[in-house]
């Protein structure tokens, strides 16, 4: 049996990336930790954030995890680059789609929605620097939006509420084309397609996420290739919490187990 491949994220968010993950290598066996004690990370401070990063990190390697999938844009942030120093495997990080909106953008306007860690920090800045030069970029900090998806709550008055504040003035400034900048918003898709005027485009980056985990994997001659892979899942919150939202954003039920970190 393959060895597999560890993912988190600070809460349930990350499991639209594992969607992604699921769906291009099917026959991977994969370890889901939601580190929902902590949700939302985009509010705390990057020294705590690397430290919780180590510690998960350190308990999907003791599961076997020969890969891991940072599945959270503030985590990557604060912590990818100590982790890849740390261990010696693939680690795969997130960082807003800014390459991919640049060149989408027909008017030059992009917006951004994300969380302030995410948005505040110098990776995001460097992402600017390097693809956004001839575009205008506008960001957009979304608190309490990772509170509605970790509740499972994808649609009525509060989420319909919080994407039309958030995403009004984005629109009022001319944006064309939205990045999804956490990995939670995702699964606000229906409901902020309906706040947005034809033509406006979404940009996320978990199937580009997916797709490079396995061209590191391929590289290594490590990626499975039969049988069906299982998923199984932690929560440093309320184990009872994830399950019930489970079967909204993944699909189906599954059990959840106490994160000992």
């Amino acid at each position: 049996m393959s060895a597999p491949i560890g993912v988190f994220d600070s809460g349930v968010g990350g499991l639209s990336v594992l969607h992604e993950i699921r769906r291009l290598m099917p026959c991977e066996n994969l370890l889901y930790v939601a580190d929902s004690g902590y949700v939302p990370y985009g509010e705390k401070p990057p020294e705590m954030i690397r430290e919780r990063s180590l510690r998960i990190a350190e308990f999907l390697i003791g599961q076997g995890a020969r890969a891991l999938v940072l599945a959270c844009n503030t985590a990557t942030a604060a912590a990818v680059n100590e982790l890849r120093s740390t261990f010696d495997m693939p680690i795969i990080g997130m960082e807003p789609a800014v390459k991919p909106a640049a060149a989408a953008t027909r008017n030059g306007k992009v917006g951004v929605l994300a969380t302030t860690g995410t948005l505040q920090s110098a990776k995001f800045a460097a992402l600017l620097d390097r693809f956004a030069r001839d575009v205008q970029v506008l960001t957009q900090p979304c608190p309490g939006l990772v509170e509605c998806v970790e509740r499972g709550e994808l649609q009525g008055p509060e989420v319909r509420a919080l994407l039309k504040r958030y995403v009004d003035p984005l629109l009022q400034a001319g944006c064309d084309t939205l990045i999804l900048g956490c990995t939670h918003y995702p699964f606000l898709k229906p409901v902020l397609r309906e706040c947005l005027p034809a033509g406006v485009q979404l940009v996320d980056t978990g199937e580009a996420v997916a797709r490079q985990l396995q061209a590191r994997l391929n590289e290594s001659g490590r990626q499975a290739s039969d049988g069906t892979g299982n998923v199984r899942f932690w929560s440093s919150g309320d184990p009872q919490l994830m399950a019930a939202v489970l079967p909204v954003l993944w699909g189906s039920a599954g059990a959840v187990s106490k994160l000992p970190v």
